[in-house]
């Protein structure tokens, strides 16, 4: 997928957000976190606009590798670029969280998304309980279970 999207830039093919995001999808798919960044990277260096669907894809790409730290710094540009995040880019960030046994950070994001106008659902919810679980904090995770 990288070497045909490649082939298509070289060529002068015009390449679009949707082109991008399959091929950042892909990556994320095959554990190569480090190539979808590249190609988010590149999206932006070939004039192409990111969008919601680019950075959710990368995202996941970055809780899959287990690196929930980029995963973060992903989410802080989607606001920087004004591409507003929506459930699945909350959901992916809260369970890298989780997965890297960064409780804190999972709660401060469920907190903050929960009081805007992302929806918490049934997987925020889980991976915000199971971040608590992973950090031994049981009475966090009590409460969220009741709210």
């Amino acid at each position: 997928t990288i070497q045909v999207l490649s082939e298509m830039v070289d060529s002068k093919v015009e390449c679009g957000t949707t082109a991008f995001s399959v091929a950042i999808s892909a990556c994320g798919k095959s554990g190569e976190w480090e190539w979808a960044l590249q190609l988010l990277q590149a999206l932006a260096q070939n004039g192409v606009e990111s969008s919601v669907i680019t950075f959710n894809a990368a995202i996941t790409a970055c809780e899959r590798g287990g690196k929930w730290e980029k995963a973060l710094q992903l989410l802080s540009m989607m606001a920087q670029s004004d591409t507003e995040a929506n459930i699945i880019s909350v959901n992916a960030v809260i369970s890298s969280c989780e997965k890297g046994g960064d409780w804190e950070n999972a709660l401060q994001l469920f907190g903050a998304f929960a009081d805007g106008d992302v929806v918490p659902n049934t997987i925020t919810c889980s991976a915000a309980i199971s971040a608590c679980e992973k950090g031994g904090q049981w009475e966090m995770a009590l409460h969220l279970l009741n709210t």
